[in-house]
């Protein structure tokens, strides 16, 4: 298949090169002129504006932004709708508001323009290990679109099968699913964002614990120096607490056991907050995911060793980068 690509950073150059790799066409725009030149020499058609992109895409023609959330993608989607046509699509692969998705959804759909939003998670990985996509909009748009979604998709890989599924019907297990209406897609991302704030303190502080027992003022006899790279390498083999996270806190110790080249000065992309405003929305409990939100705020002030886990798995699954020291 076709597809068109605006924003070609740490996902979307990457999302460009694995669909190539598994024989789809790719027309790309960016603002960075030699993002586009790269992805030209890799076999994409570059393009010098919007329109000179559209102009490259096979009707019905699909056009992915992957661009940061806010004004940017607010603009950018705003353009097509005056560029494309009716039985168009436009997809928003990048972490925008839920509530943004029904609003545009509803504007392009005044001209016969179908829009998708599509919660992709994978970071800067994604182009080996493929990535999870939760995607929400028009139905009959996801069905026109699922090659390319497949191919994104990590497939069902060596994942044992869970018991109690063998008659469900469904695209989960192959790390792609349509969730349902317009903004569904990043709703499920934006809840699956907050998890992963509360995970990730959960390791920070643990391992701070653990740190900690090596301190002057414990009783010599309770006094451990650990080695936690050692120990987030044990905990990948077999544990209860195994999961991808811990296996980038492994990565990160490995190659630094103080984490020195980090400050602990932990972002938010947004997510996070809108997940603690929809629990505040729902009237549903949600201490663990407000604390972990709330500690990032701290951090920012005043840097543990817990949120130095916290950047560097930031760094290792997203290529995010701590601010320049002030």
């Amino acid at each position: 298949m076709q597809l068109g690509m605006i924003g070609l950073g740490r996902m979307g150059g990457n999302i460009v090169r694995r669909l190539m790799r598994q024989g789809h066409s790719c027309a790309v725009f960016d603002t960075n002129a030699q993002s586009v030149a790269q992805l030209a020499k890799e076999g994409a058609s570059p393009a010098t504006d919007l329109h000179h992109l559209v102009q490259q895409l096979q009707k019905p023609r699909a056009v992915w932004v992957m661009l940061p959330a806010g004004e940017i993608t607010e603009a950018t989607v705003k353009a097509l709708h005056d560029l494309l046509e009716p039985g168009d699509i436009v997809i928003d692969g990048g972490n925008s508001n839920y509530q943004d998705d029904v609003r545009r959804a509803q504007s392009l759909s005044v001209k016969g323009i179908r829009y998708m939003d599509v919660g992709t998670s994978g970071g800067v990985w994604g182009l080996e290990r493929g990535y999870c996509m939760m995607i929400g909009g028009d139905k009959d748009a996801f069905a026109h679109l699922d090659p390319i979604f497949k191919s994104l998709a990590p497939g069902v890989g060596n994942i044992e099968k869970t018991p109690g599924r063998q008659d469900r019907q469904s695209t989960a297990e192959e790390g792609y699913l349509y969730t349902g209406p317009a903004g569904s897609g990043h709703f499920v991302k934006m809840v699956h964002n907050g998890i992963e704030y509360g995970l990730m303190q959960a390791y920070g502080e643990g391992l701070d614990i653990l740190k900690g027992a090596a301190q002057a003022h414990i009783p010599a006899e309770r006094r451990y120096d650990l080695d936690l790279a050692d120990i987030t390498e044990l905990w990948r083999r077999g544990s209860v607490v195994s999961s991808w996270l811990l296996d980038l806190s492994a990565i990160s110790l490995a190659e630094d056991p103080e984490l020195k080249t980090y400050s602990g000065y932990v972002e938010d992309s947004g997510e996070g907050r809108w997940t603690i405003q929809a629990a505040i929305e729902e009237a549903v409990p949600a201490d663990v995911l407000s604390a972990a939100l709330y500690a990032r705020f701290r951090s920012r002030k005043d840097h543990t060793f817990s949120e130095k886990v916290l950047s560097a798995m930031r760094k290792q699954f997203g290529g995010h980068q701590e601010p320049t020291k002030k």
